[in-house]
């Protein structure tokens, strides 16, 4: 695929551009359909159209954590497909985004990009893949770690299998119960992945409120 109007760009790939550039092409009227990203002088624009499979996956991964956080008494905050911004080297806008527990800086109330220099940057972030599986748990996890996320999850949507880290000193390793949320195991949340492929929101609920 391929944007016209500004400079001809190739989406749903790293293309190399400036920071400024990455600008014009973010705050372009042919680009609000899209999903930004910058990292390390690369910008990926994705205009790949949401389906069934990647909505019904998102809605019921935030279910099972705002339920969780709720019954546990765990203060979060839910932002879903919101660009957050660190201003001259990365910018993201992920499936969901949380932000848990008070002791963050929340950002203003408006509809810009959240600037992660004077807001704290999301404590979990949820990416859901398919085609772009491999991008979400190669570079774009390095993005996250770099601008301060506490934990990713990437749902291969392939698969049905979620892939979790933990992000710590710069770096990340692979868990299999959040540590964000404590308590809430990885494969909880692929059971009610798995659930929603014959289950109701209703039923799925009720699962989970057995268990919590």
């Amino acid at each position: 695929m391929v944007i016209v109007n500004l400079p001809k760009i190739d989406t749903d790939t790293w293309v190399k551009v400036s920071w400024n550039e990455f600008l014009e092409f973010a705050e372009g009227a042919d680009f609000q359909e899209g999903r930004f990203y910058f990292y390390q002088n690369y910008m990926r624009v994705e205009m790949l159209p949401v389906g069934f499979r990647h909505g019904r996956y998102n809605a019921v991964i935030s279910k099972v954590v705002s339920l969780f956080a709720t019954l546990k008494n765990i203060k979060i905050q839910e932002l879903t497909n919101t660009s957050f911004r660190k201003v001259g080297e990365s910018e993201c806008q992920p499936d969901l985004a949380f932000y848990i527990s008070d002791a963050v800086r929340f950002p203003a109330l408006n509809n810009s990009p959240i600037d992660i220099n004077e807001s704290s940057p999301p404590t979990l972030v949820v990416e859901i893949a398919a085609s772009s599986v491999n991008d979400d748990l190669g570079f774009k996890r390095l993005l996250y770690e770099r601008l301060g996320v506490k934990e990713y999850w990437v749902m291969d949507a392939n698969n049905n299998d979620i892939i979790a880290f933990e992000i710590i000193d710069g770096g990340s390793r692979r868990i299999t119960s959040s540590q964000v949320l404590p308590g809430l195991e990885i494969s909880t949340v692929k059971q009610a992945v798995e659930r929603s492929q014959t289950q109701d929101d209703g039923e799925i609920n009720r699962w989970l409120l057995s268990i919590f």
